[in-house]
């Protein structure tokens, strides 16, 4: 370890205010500050992680498997037709108010989760339950629904049995009920909120001191840019089992200082490294690259000239050197990608993944097809000049160096001028929701084990799509496939893609691998297929079992 820090020179130590309350029983690193702590509004991963450690759904993820096991309900059963859910919950569980954990509690988070008003990007995902999505898009001129909410087929015979009827059979639905939008809601408590502030009452349940949270722990204290303290919440019904009384999220984008911290002590588990400094970390005992189901990729805003020109986008896409990227920028065994769905995803699901337009896989060949295109565009030598490209990307060393790599590409291949913007994650998220933007910086994970969950973003009607690119042909398949199975599944699948990948509304670069460190001490922190660790599971091994992650077991603190 020593000789990895001092191979590290010029970084600077942002720990003051770090150091001026008691350290947490354990600490990470989550990246950049959270948009939001309200579960139907956020879709990043920074803030699921925190998500996953306050809020706790019908169902948790096995931290080995990534599989689907009891949360809230204790037991479920599933009809033969596989399109009614009935959920038995916990005796027990309260809010970290003291209120008890009922089903009427998930009808309402569900209900806020559809509720257009809120505007949440993730409503689709309860759309196949019958009636949401007609009740959830049947609005008048406020923009409020028109139908009851009873004509969604969700319901609640007591308060520890909720029953979920869908439309078609979804076999990730219980993956869904793991995930934060589905998490519950204690409406007495939103409603005094809403009551003693008005005007205000979105931002006051931030607040910790107003914050209502049903899982292992709660906030107690919230400093921007710096840390989320998280206290145990005695009322979860598991709390014997939680090994942690306290836990500290750490808000810091810069990827060296986030190794220090980990190197140093300071963090025990940090989810991204800088890129020069993988080579190092090989054979370590707390480095574990996997693959994982995850893209990395630029959107398109095609209502903008001249990218709503196809022959542009494909150009673009073509001129991009992939593997220049993965091998000279991120280095951490992340795979080239020509399509939206990773091979990760398609290990897991048997899904083959079709490649853009007109790629021959081999860079040469691709850019001399991209100009081509360019050139029956009018771009050519002798036609129109082409406006600078404005590439966005958020604030991090890594896109940072990506956005120039590309950028420097277009330039060689096709003469293509580009501004680079950077903005931080918070503003480069409502850039893109307004379409305010060229080609932006984006990564999608999966949020359920199938290709839907990779696809169904760029349909017309969902809220994370944010290109401005609709398709009716692919809306068609990608619903099409909702309702087949096996390997009509995949084959209507695999048009849909194809489809998206022609009209190229996104720029896929590459598929992630994990590139994270953990503490050898924390125990049921494990490699998993989707890469979602739940806290609950975290604890530290026993001493006489620690090892140095640069050498030989041995016992003792690292």
């Amino acid at each position: 370890m020593a000789l990895l820090v001092s191979a590290i020179v010029g970084i600077g130590f942002v720990l003051a205010s770090r150091a001026t309350i008691a350290p947490a029983d354990f600490t990470f690193v989550n990246g950049a500050e959270p948009s939001s702590l309200d579960p139907v509004q956020v879709t990043g991963v920074p803030e699921a992680r925190i998500m996953r450690a306050i809020f706790e759904g019908l169902c948790v993820l096995d931290p080995v498997t990534a599989q689907p096991r009891p949360g809230i309900a204790e037991a479920w059963d599933v009809s033969g037709d596989e399109l009614t859910y009935t959920f038995h919950l916990r005796a027990g569980s309260r809010w970290s108010n003291g209120d008890e954990v009922t089903a009427f509690d998930f009808r309402d988070g569900f209900q806020r989760l559809l509720d257009p008003r809120e505007a949440a990007e993730y409503a689709y995902l309860l759309w196949d339950v019958k009636g949401a999505k007609a009740w959830s898009t049947t609005i008048d001129d406020s923009g409020a629904p028109t139908l009851a909410f009873d004509t969604v087929a969700i319901r609640t015979p007591d308060p520890r049995t909720l029953v979920v009827a869908l439309d078609r059979p979804v076999p990730w639905f219980l993956y869904l009920c793991a995930y934060h939008p589905l998490s519950p809601l204690d409406r007495r408590a939103m409603d005094e909120l809403r009551a003693q502030f008005p005007d205000s009452w979105r931002l006051e349940a931030s607040r910790p001191e107003h914050m209502v949270t049903n899982g292992p722990w709660k906030v107690e204290l919230r400093r921007v840019n710096d840390r989320i303290r998280l206290v145990r919440n005695a009322g979860y019904w598991d709390t014997h089992n939680v090994a942690f009384d306290t836990i500290d999220v750490l808000a810091s984008e810069q990827l060296t200082t986030n190794l220090n911290l980990y190197l140093t002590g300071a963090a025990g588990y940090v989810n991204e490294v800088p890129a020069n400094v993988i080579p190092r970390l090989r054979g370590r005992a707390d480095w574990h690259p996997t693959p994982y189901p995850a893209t990395y990729f630029f959107r398109v805003n095609v209502t903008r000239p001249p990218l709503d020109d196809v022959r542009v986008r494909r150009a673009l896409a073509l001129a991009i050197d992939r593997r220049a990227i993965t091998q000279l920028v991120t280095k951490g065994g992340e795979v080239p990608l020509e399509s939206l769905v990773p091979p990760a995803m398609s290990a897991i699901t048997a899904y083959v993944e079709p490649s853009f337009f007109g790629s021959t896989g081999d860079y040469e060949q691709n850019v001399k097809l991209a100009r081509e295109l360019m050139d029956d565009a009018g771009y050519g030598p002798g036609g129109k000049t082409l406006r600078p490209i404005e590439l966005h990307y958020n604030t991090q060393s890594t896109n940072k160096d990506v956005a120039e790599v590309i950028a420097h590409g277009w330039k060689q291949a096709l003469g293509v001028d580009t501004r680079l913007v950077n903005q931080e994650k918070k503003v480069a998220l409502d850039t893109q929701r307004r379409l305010d933007y060229d080609v932006s910086r984006s990564t999608w994970i999966a949020d359920f084990p199938d290709p839907a969950s990779f696809l169904e973003v760029f349909t017309s009607d969902s809220e994370n799509n944010r290109t401005g690119w609709s398709s009716a042909k692919y809306d068609a398949l990608v619903h099409a496939a909702l309702d087949a199975r096996g390997s009509e599944r995949a084959r209507l699948y695999g048009e849909a893609e194809k489809v998206l990948l022609d009209e190229l509304p996104i720029l896929p670069v590459f598929a992630f691998t994990t590139t994270s460190l953990v503490d050898p001490r924390l125990e049921g922190f494990h490699a998993n297929a989707l890469d979602v660790h739940f806290p609950k599971f975290w604890h530290f091994a026993p001493q006489s079992e620690l090892r140095d992650p640069d050498g030989p077991s041995k016992a003792g603190p690292r």
